[in-house]
């Protein structure tokens, strides 16, 4: 599939491997991995980096085989959650940082264009995501408010 804002086809990745239980050197049980996920979660980090941190640290190669719940979930459930979805957080972050070089380059107009392409995107998010539900009808992104959109 190609990639939205070029002529290049997208990275190919490796496929996970098809389980529907986990694995036996996988020792971590349910509670130990909720208790894990909610810590790491309090003390601010996104819930990629709890996955990978899982993955790495704590040999948990699905959190779903173990607790046949999404991470996400897991944190909902806990009453914690984030207003905004971390995709469209990180774009929000990114669009910032590309508004902050512009300020200081405002002839870099390769950065122009990646500002116009992020922006893009973050409105297309945010269609898909207020047709789903996840935010609500009236929510806005404005680039002037931006950062206290994605305060948590």
């Amino acid at each position: 599939m190609a990639k939205m804002h070029t002529r290049k086809k997208g990275q190919s990745g490796s496929t996970r491997p098809l389980r529907t239980e986990p694995p036996v050197w996988s020792t971590m049980s349910e509670e130990e991995i909720t208790k894990v996920i909610m810590d790491m979660w309090k003390q601010g980090v996104s819930t990629s980096v709890i996955g990978m941190t899982l993955r790495d640290k704590y040999g948990v190669p699905d959190v779903k085989l173990v607790t046949k719940k999404k991470l996400g979930q897991i944190i909902k459930e806990k009453g914690e959650h984030s207003a905004v979805p971390e995709d469209l957080y990180n774009l929000i972050v990114k669009a910032i940082g590309i508004r902050k070089h512009i300020v200081g380059n405002h002839k870099d107009v390769h950065n122009k264009r990646s500002l116009h392409n992020t922006e893009a995107k973050i409105r297309r998010l945010v269609k898909y995501y207020q047709s789903t539900k996840v935010l609500s009808a009236d929510w806005k992104y404005k680039p002037e408010t931006a950062e206290m959109l994605i305060t948590r």
